[in-house]
């Protein structure tokens, strides 16, 4: 026997109206007729909002709209336990109605929901009845309910959907298992795309069981502390058969508490930094590489400078300057490598350039300033000038008798945002008088250069009979103040 269910739901006594994805009306019942007092030819084909209209702004419009959207969106059944809506009497007043429905969805082939089954309860005379029990506040607190419930549906929509979005990684895991609650995309594309919830971590994921993660999730389960993870190596697996690969992760393993201040569970958030950690990987083998050849290339100059200077009767002195001038040089760019020709700290340039060219005398050197970081090429000069000065005061000044000291101080005279401007002190004392040379070398040439072609730079030599003072300001661009 075959049962013909429109031919049933025709004759049921309960209302029914068949609704499209656009929200018109493809089919109704007797009993919906009736119950709405319209005719069939009047329904047919129109917007279920353009044949019972109400003001878009109202409750009952958003009310109705938003549980239709829901049942498109979700593909389940969604139900308005009570709804005013006020429909249109043939006199052309407006009857005031109150209703219960549900709204039960049909998919297509493609599980698309192709229609909306709408069946309404008439509830006015219950309504009615229950209004002289409006003041013990039954049904506003029932309308408040839903519509928490319907808020709080919604915020949870809108939690879940940012979970599922987050750039990171993000997993829930429950109890002293580790079993897999939610994962979102970033963690299922970390793990290879495998299948996670309801599962235990050394389960869905083996590989790792042999890996300290389990243990510390253990740790984080029973101490309540959270751990944080730099950097750390793990071996995945991408895909299910094939070989483990490397990845560098950055992550934190939250617990979280339950009812009765009990740890239920943990929480884990993180990045894939392994691009990252390969890149600099990269980069330092790229930066040793080019400091090994620089180094191969200054011991060549030298090489090939002492063989010029050995023909020439003489050169003694002028060969100790230039090897000097070397390595105050190499020892500038040993400094640069170290911190990838990024930035180089002042202070730590200064001493560098003075411990290669008066070696245990660096302690006769008083420095005094704020520390900052340079340019790569600042730093070099900044080098160069400081073993000249050095070089002088161990020949002619401070550092030629015991009793001398240098006092070397900076301060920052102007700091903006996209610039500093420094002025810098060398002072000499103790040492024998001074005089000023009867003509100027290289080195002093290189001074008054100074470390800045800035406007605002520039540089004093005054040779004072009780020592040298060399003040230099310069403005550099590319500064910033170490906290």
């Amino acid at each position: 026997m075959t049962i013909d269910f429109q031919a049933l739901l025709a004759r049921s006594p309960n209302p029914y109206v068949l609704l499209d994805s656009d929200l018109r009306i493809v089919w109704m019942n007797d009993a919906y007729l009736q119950v709405t007092m319209r005719t069939r030819d009047k329904l047919l084909g129109q917007n279920m909002f353009d044949a019972f209209p109400s003001d878009p702004d109202s409750e009952s419009h958003r009310q109705l709209e938003a549980s239709f959207r829901r049942v498109f969106a979700s593909g389940k059944q969604d139900e308005i336990a009570l709804i005013r809506y006020d429909i249109p009497t043939p006199d052309g007043g407006m009857d005031v109605r109150y209703w219960s429905a549900t709204h039960t969805p049909f998919a297509d082939e493609a599980r698309k929901v192709a229609y909306i089954l709408q069946h309404t309860v008439d509830v006015t005379e219950l309504q009615t009845l229950r209004a002289m029990r409006d003041e013990m506040g039954l049904i506003q607190r029932a309308n408040a309910v839903q519509a928490r419930n319907l808020d709080l549906a919604e915020e949870a929509g809108q939690f879940k959907s940012l979970f599922e979005q987050a750039p990171g990684f993000v997993a829930i895991l429950h109890g002293p298992d580790h079993e897999f609650r939610m994962a979102n995309a970033a963690y299922h594309k970390l793990v290879g795309g495998r299948d996670l919830l309801g599962k235990r971590v050394k389960d869905a994921l083996p590989e790792v069981s042999g890996q300290r993660f389990l243990n510390l999730l253990d740790q984080v389960y029973r101490s309540g502390k959270p751990f944080i993870g730099r950097r750390l190596k793990v071996l995945l697996q991408n895909d299910e058969g094939t070989e483990v690969q490397e990845r560098y992760l950055d992550f934190v393993y939250q617990p979280t508490v339950g009812e009765g201040g009990t740890v239920s569970g943990v929480f884990v958030q993180g990045h894939d930094v392994t691009d990252q950690v390969e890149s600099e990987e990269r980069q330092a083998l790229l930066m040793n590489e080019l400091n090994h050849r620089v180094k191969n290339t200054l011991a060549i100059v030298q090489g090939l400078a002492m063989q010029s200077f050995r023909q020439m009767p003489g050169s003694e002195v002028p060969r100790q300057t230039f090897n000097a001038r070397l390595a105050a040089l190499a020892a500038a760019h040993n400094l640069l490598t170290t911190s990838n020709w990024k930035t180089a700290g002042f202070i730590e340039t200064v001493r560098s350039a003075a411990e290669a060219s008066i070696g245990e005398d660096l302690a006769r050197v008083h420095l005094d300033g704020r520390d900052f970081t340079i340019a790569p090429q600042t730093a070099v000069s900044l080098s160069m000038i400081i073993h000249e000065l050095c070089t002088n005061a161990v020949k002619y000044g401070a550092l030629s008798v015991p009793e001398g000291h240098i006092d070397l101080s900076w301060t920052i005279e102007d700091e903006q945002e996209d610039y500093r401007l420094i002025d810098l002190r060398w002072e000499e004392r103790g040492g024998p008088p001074v005089q000023q040379p009867a003509s100027r070398g290289f080195g002093s040439r290189l001074i008054e250069h100074g470390f800045s072609t800035e406007r605002a730079s520039g540089v004093v030599i005054d040779f004072r009979p009780t020592g040298l003072l060399c003040t230099i300001k310069a403005k550099l661009t590319n500064a910033s103040i170490v906290s």
